[in-house]
């Protein structure tokens, strides 16, 4: 089993969300988070002053599948949060160890 977590732009998580869901993958963790990559932030003006943004707001989706899942997740995430401009986000792949469903008390693939 794997843990891939994805941060991607805010914009692009309905059609990460619905492309997920067409591909049979229908549990995640969402999460409203902030942060910054290589872009630094951006530069935004307010009433003519300039002020820089250095943490943007991203969203945080955490999934664990299969291991024999990973490769079509991670090309379905990548095909709908990808815009070819700096800062369309990261995917990462971790294991895991066990996971256990807590209303059942089933353990491993079973309990995903």
């Amino acid at each position: 089993m794997k843990r891939i977590i994805a941060i991607i732009r805010p914009d692009r998580f309905e059609n990460v969300k619905n492309a997920l869901e067409e591909a049979g993958i229908h549990g995640m963790t969402v999460q409203e988070v902030k942060g910054r990559g290589r872009q630094l932030g951006i530069t935004e003006s307010y009433r003519g002053k300039d002020y820089t943004v250095d943490l943007l707001p991203k969203i945080r989706l955490e999934i664990v599948v299969k291991a024999a899942e990973v490769e079509k997740l991670v090309d379905t995430i990548t095909e709908n949060a990808k815009t070819e401009n700096i800062g369309d986000g990261k995917i990462f792949i971790s294991p895991v160890e066990e996971v256990i469903r807590i209303r059942t008390g089933e353990r491993g693939e079973k309990a995903i």
